[in-house]
C-alpha cells in the first residue's frame, strides 16, 4: 500500500514530488521524533499499574500493522479479565476502503499481537468475534468487533514470532535483487499460516513471467490511485509532514523531507488538491514507484474462501504472523494494497492480481498481496500513546 505526496506552489505548478511512506497498513518515515516512536522500545512504565497485565498485553497489541497507520483500536477495559474491541469510526478510509475490509483485517492483526503477547505471560485469550453480531458487509458501526477474555492456563505454550514483535517494521524501499528469498524462509511463512484458514502463494525469480505480471498489475493500480483525486485525498486527508505534527498526532503518513518541511512552513506546499494526471508529481511518481517494483525479488499472497467479516479478521491475523516469520528470516516486506481494492476505478487490476493468485472462483478473495525481499533496516511507523486507545 504505497502512497505518494506532491508539492505545489499554491496555485501553481508542480515542482517537486516527495515520497510519503504509507501501506494500508503502516506508515514511517527517516527522522522521526523520539516520543513518536517510544512504543517500539516496549511497555513502559505505565504498561501495567495495579499489576494490570492487560495494559502490558496492548503494549504489543498496538504495534500491528494498520491501513494508513490510522490505529482505529478502542478498547475498554471495564470488565477485570477482559478486554472489549471497538473500532474507531472516525478512522476509516471510505474512498480507498469503502467496505472497510482492510480497517477488518487490521483488526485481525490486533488481535494477532495481543494473542502472542497472551501467550508469553501464560495467558489463554479466548477471543469471541462480534459478541453483539456482525457488522454488514457495506458498513460498520459502534458494536463491539471482539471480546477477549483473559485467563491463566499453564497448557499455553509460548510463540516465537513474539521476539519479532518490536523488529516488524514495513520497509517501501528498493529490494536486493541478488539475494532471492530461500526455499526455507518461504517454508516459514507459509507454516506462519496455518493456524488461520488461508492459503499462502508466492512468486520468485525462478517465475520470471509470473514476476513481471505482479509488477505490471501493481504499477498499473498505484498510477490508478494516484490519478484518482478523492483516493489521493484521503492520504493527504492524514499526512503529518514535519516533527512538530508527526508528534502531535503520532498517526497516519508522515513526511519529514527537510525541503518539504519548509515550504510547508512558507505556505508553499498546497494539500488541498491533487495534481494532474500528467504533472510532474504524478508522472515522477509513477516512474518512481515503477523502480521499486523492479527492485522486488519476490511477492506473495493470501487468499481466503469467502470475503465475510470473520474472515477478514482472521486475514489480518494470518499477514500478521506471516510479517512476523519473515522478520525473523531477516526479510523485509510491503503490502501492495491498490489492486485489492474494492472501488470502481480498480475494477481491471482487481480482476487481475485475483486470477494471477488463482483466486477466481466464487467467494475467493485476495485479502493481502506484498512485496518480500531483503533491504537495509528502516525506523518504525509512529504509535499513539497506549493511555490513547482505552476507554476505560
Amino acid at each position: 500500500m504505497q502512497r505518494r505526496h506532491f508539492i505545489r506552489i499554491a496555485g501553481g505548478g508542480a515542482i517537486a514530488a516527495a515520497t510519503v511512506t504509507s501501506a494500508g497498513l503502516s506508515g514511517c518515515s527517516a527522522g522521526m521524533p523520539a516520543e513518536a516512536i517510544e512504543a517500539w522500545q516496549g511497555p513502559g512504565r505505565d504498561a501495567a499499574p495495579d499489576g494490570d497485565v492487560r495494559r502490558w498485553l496492548l503494549s504489543y497489541a498496538i504495534l500491528a500493522p494498520h491501513s494508513h497507520n490510522l490505529q482505529s483500536w478502542v478498547v475498554d477495559l471495564g470488565t477485570p479479565n477482559e478486554i472489549l474491541l471497538s473500532c474507531d469510526l472516525k478512522r476509516l478510509l471510505p474512498q480507498t476502503d469503502p467496505q472497510s475490509r482492510q480497517i477488518m483485517m487490521s483488526h485481525g492483526t490486533f488481535l494477532e499481537l495481543l494473542d502472542l503477547a497472551a501467550r508469553e505471560r501464560g495467558l489463554r485469550a479466548d477471543v469471541a468475534l462480534f459478541p453483539q453480531g456482525v457488522f454488514g458487509a457495506e458498513k460498520l458501526d459502534g458494536r463491539p468487533v471482539a471480546r477477549i477474555r483473559l485467563s491463566p492456563d499453564a497448557s499455553v505454550q509460548k510463540d516465537p514470532l513474539f521476539a519479532q514483535i518490536l523488529r516488524r517494521h514495513t520497509n517501501r524501499s528498493a529490494y536486493d535483487l541478488a539475494r532471492p528469498v530461500p526455499a526455507g524462509a518461504w517454508a516459514a511463512m507459509l507454516a506462519a499460516v496455518k493456524p488461520h484458514p488461508l492459503r499462502f502463494g508466492f512468486a520468485g525469480p525462478e517465475q520470471a513471467d509470473r514476476l513481471a505480471e505482479h509488477r505490471r498489475i501493481a504499477a498499473q493500480a498505484w498510477r490508478i490511485e494516484l490519478t484518482t483525486p478523492r483516493t489521493v485525498m484521503e492520504s493527504f486527508a492524514v499526512l503529518r509532514v514535519g516533527a512538530s505534527e508527526v508528534a502531535a498526532h503520532r498517526d497516519g503518513l508522515s513526511l519529514l523531507d527537510p525541503m518539504v518541511v519548509l515550504l510547508d512552513r512558507v505556505g508553499l506546499f498546497d494539500r488541498s488538491k491533487a495534481p494532474g494526471p500528467d504533472d510532474y508529481a504524478t508522472t515522477s511518481q509513477v516512474r518512481d514507484f515503477g523502480k521499486t517494483l523492479d527492485a522486488t525479488p519476490g511477492f506473495l499472497w493470501l487468499v481466503s474462501e469467502g470475503n465475510d467479516r470473520a474472515t477478514q479478521i482472521n486475514a489480518g491475523r494470518a499477514y500478521a504472523r506471516v510479517q512476523l516469520a519473515a522478520t525473523a528470516q531477516g526479510l523485509s516486506m510491503q503490502p501492495l494494497s491498490q489492486a485489492l481494492q474494492e472501488y470502481a476505478e480498480q475494477e481491471k487490476p482487481y480482476q487481475e492480481i485475483h486470477a494471477l493468485a488463482g483466486a477466481a472462483g466464487p467467494g475467493q478473495t485476495v485479502q493481502m498481496w506484498a512485496r518480500v525481499g531483503y533491504a537495509p533496516p528502516v525506523p518504525p511507523a509512529p504509535r499513539r500513546r497506549l493511555q490513547d486507545f482505552i476507554r476505560a
